[in-house]
């Protein structure tokens, strides 16, 4: 089954960027000629996506006036708790809708549409987009150093064995998970009975430790990738070799403008 839908995870400010986000969210903040959300569904607009399911929260009513403009299938999910909550949570807003095959993304990374492609293509239930050259990206990357990226290393087998910050050093890891994951029919069904399981299990105790997460109200998206590799369920790489940037600094956004001004392979 081919993937038509996409969900994006877009309800934060961003508050390292600064006065950058002190009219839009995150996701809105321009990067060379157009905003990071429009990079975002260029990309996926390439690689075959016609509904975009966006998760909101701050100004969400600047996000939706954008994207109602930009995609032609968009539906909105509020996360009303925004300010309190992190990825994971703001995830299960949107739980509705992993009922078919779909690509989940950050809101704060651009990628060009051959990652998306690769994203899409994979065939794997649960892949995770990782590069292999992130270390190239931190050259330089002071106000967001090494440690404080999303790493994983594999199993023997080749599939995922540990992913998150501070899931390992960064020496020993194979590649950075950029936030862009695949799900196929059975990949997300398994990531919505996981997602179920651990509402059940923490209703009421949101502010009890979780995976790597100081609490289960701030859990990360790759504390969820964490529980289900532990608990057995077959998570896969999706293997880029750079072609990406996350955007959650002033000094990101500006090293990132430089690239997209720069490197064909962000318009193609």
């Amino acid at each position: 089954m081919s993937i038509k839908r996409a969900i994006l995870i877009a309800a934060g400010r961003g508050r390292r960027l600064g006065t950058h986000t002190d009219e839009v969210p995150k996701s809105m903040v321009p990067v060379g000629d157009k905003p990071i959300l429009g990079w975002v569904w260029d990309a996926f607009a390439k690689a075959g996506i016609e509904e975009l399911v966006v998760i909101r929260g701050y100004r969400g009513d600047v996000l939706e006036e954008f994207v109602k403009g930009l995609v032609p299938k968009a539906i909105f999910v509020e996360n009303s708790h925004w300010q309190t909550n992190n990825v994971l949570l703001s995830l299960m807003y949107a739980r509705p809708f992993l009922d078919q095959p779909c690509l989940l993304s950050y809101s704060d990374i651009i990628f060009t549409p051959a990652v998306a492609r690769a994203a899409v293509e994979s065939p794997a239930d649960i892949g995770l987009v990782i590069d292999r050259t992130f270390r190239d990206i931190y050259e330089g990357r002071t106000e967001h150093p090494l440690d404080e990226g999303e790493v994983s290393d594999l199993m023997p087998d080749g599939s995922v064995a540990r992913v998150g910050k501070r899931a390992l050093s960064p020496a020993s890891a194979v590649g950075e998970f950029i936030g862009l994951s695949k799900l196929s029919e059975r990949g997300v069904a398994a990531v919505a009975r996981t997602m179920d399981k651990v509402a059940h299990d923490f209703a009421g105790r949101e502010d009890q430790p979780f995976q790597r997460a100081a609490t289960y109200r701030n859990a990360y998206l790759t504390d969820l990738w964490q529980v289900m590799i532990d608990a057995g369920i077959r998570i896969d790489p999706v293997f880029i070799d750079g072609q990406w940037r996350e955007i959650d600094t002033g000094q990101d956004l500006d090293r990132a403008r430089v690239l997209v001004q720069s490197t064909s392979e962000w318009r193609v």
